[in-house]
């Protein structure tokens, strides 16, 4: 399920276009920035993303929503309002609401006050937001598409792909912009691809070699360090966690 996917999901179960658009835009932002390194901003995009799930619950348990031109309630309020809805799971009256007070905590309380013990608190503060905004996004598919918490799961996790400025995309054809090692360029190419992996033909077409045996080689070593997975059912080639590690250590992905 792509993008466009869930977003029709949402307009079909009748949540507003206007609210759609500024739930996914914040969210696509947020993880855009943060793929990139730029920390900053997740705190900005997290308040626009919890000030569009407040009224998509507000929508849902039968309450007054909030105009988008109007300021939403205090966000204790908002909890006294939707934790007694008893007709609403959980989920809707607890858990999103106080999974989105941290979000705000973090927005209004963590600009100016960090702890001086050596720890990056953008990056610090910025992975729990975007933690959070990926559990409240996949709650929200499992709510409004009819699939199990492991399928939300499975869905937000590549809803949106990491932008690599490193490769440009030219009619089609994937171009890396920067000179690298054949294997640093698979790695680069796998980490583009994301959860969707790749195949043998799909990655020589991209990296344009001609010799499928030689690249082969190139990634069964990959695989013998745990940097990537060459799945024995589907026959495809995915990057794992430390792979991903590895790409943005080594900083593969940035431009020239």
């Amino acid at each position: 399920m792509d993008l466009n996917q869930v977003r029709q999901g949402f307009l079909t179960a009748g949540i507003p276009q206007p609210l759609v658009d500024k739930l996914l835009e914040a969210y696509v932002e947020a993880k855009r920035r943060f793929y990139l390194g730029d920390h900053r901003p997740q705190e900005v995009e997290g308040g626009r993303f919890s000030e569009a799930v407040f009224r998509i619950l507000q929508l849902r348990s039968g309450l007054p929503v909030t105009p988008l031109s109007k300021s939403l309630p205090k966000v204790p309020q908002l909890l006294q309002m939707l934790e007694p809805i008893a007709a609403q799971p959980d989920s809707v009256r607890m858990h999103i609401p106080r999974t989105l007070r941290v979000i705000y905590d973090i927005r209004n309380n963590r600009d100016a006050g960090h702890l001086a013990d050596g720890i990056d608190a953008n990056l610090q503060d910025a992975t729990l937001v975007i933690s959070n905004m990926d559990w409240v996004m996949a709650e929200l598919v499992r709510l409004y598409h009819g699939v199990s918490a492991n399928a939300a799961q499975a869905i937000i996790e590549d809803l949106v792909k990491k932008e690599v400025p490193a490769v440009q995309e030219i009619n089609g054809q994937p171009v890396i912009n920067k000179k690298l090692q054949p294997r640093d360029q698979a790695m680069l190419m796998l980490y583009r691809a994301g959860a969707a992996g790749a195949s043998l033909d799909e990655l020589a077409g991209w990296l344009r070699v001609d010799r499928k045996d030689h690249l082969l080689d190139r990634l069964m070593k990959l695989d013998a360090e745990r940097l990537i997975l060459f799945h024995p059912k589907d026959h495809l080639f995915y990057i794992r966690d430390p792979g991903i590690k590895y790409v943005e250590r080594k900083e593969l992905a940035l431009p020239v």
